[in-house]
């Protein structure tokens, strides 16, 4: 299978909670944490997690949500040094992939893409973008960001938050099939089952070279 299954969570990765997703669900391959913690949304991950998590073998795909909007590109080159900073704290290496996380109900224009996408390059870490495709402007905005830059669609790569199937074990995952832009585009990851009820997880597919550019 080319495919991976994880998961991900916005609280803390602890025994229980990783035993309930294995005794659920099965051995997530990884497990999206966040870099940082923000207030009333997500927790960020600690040392003892990344213990936890790699003494498991299951890889971390870091994601970094410390911001409301996405606008301008100075604002999307500061996302990025924001995001390569606390990358460099938690000791993730060079060439992991650090996911940006944009919700459907953000402002999201080219510019910022295309500043998250550039200033991402020197920090030694790779562009990405947690995503609505259907539901608000992450999409047009991409597009348009790829027909100005042309690296955007090579050096990037998308997590797709829809449709949204629901919630699976690994065995029973669907066939890997995100909603994409209408442009070029790396859409190597897909949130198909969220908010889960038995365990506080979200559960994806991902393409095996994403795979390999995790921590």
């Amino acid at each position: 299978m080319s495919y991976v299954w994880g998961v991900d969570s916005a609280t803390n990765v602890t025994e229980d909670l990783y035993q309930c997703v294995l005794n659920n669900y099965g051995k997530p391959e990884f497990w999206g944490r966040y870099l940082v913690r923000v207030e009333g949304a997500a927790e960020g991950i600690t040392r003892k997690e990344v213990e936890l998590l790699h003494n498991s073998g299951t890889k971390i795909l870091p994601i970094y949500s410390n911001f409301l909007i996405a606008i301008g590109e100075r604002e999307g080159r500061i996302m990025a040094q924001n995001a390569a900073f606390h990358a460099k704290r938690l000791g993730i290496p060079e060439g992991t992939m650090l996911f940006a996380n944009v919700e459907n109900f953000f402002e999201v224009d080219a510019a910022w893409i295309i500043g998250y996408v550039e200033a991402m390059r020197p920090t030694g870490y790779k562009p990405g973008f947690y995503h609505d495709p259907d539901e608000g402007n992450f999409s047009s905005a991409y597009c348009q960001a790829v027909s100005q830059n042309k690296q955007v669609a090579v050096q990037s790569v998308l997590w797709s938050a829809e449709p949204e199937p629901g919630i699976t074990s690994r065995r029973d995952a669907p066939e890997f099939d995100p909603a994409k832009p209408t442009c070029q585009a790396n859409v190597w990851a897909w949130q198909y089952g969220r908010d889960d009820t038995t365990c506080p997880i979200d559960t994806n597919l991902i393409d095996r070279r994403l795979h390999d550019m995790l921590w």
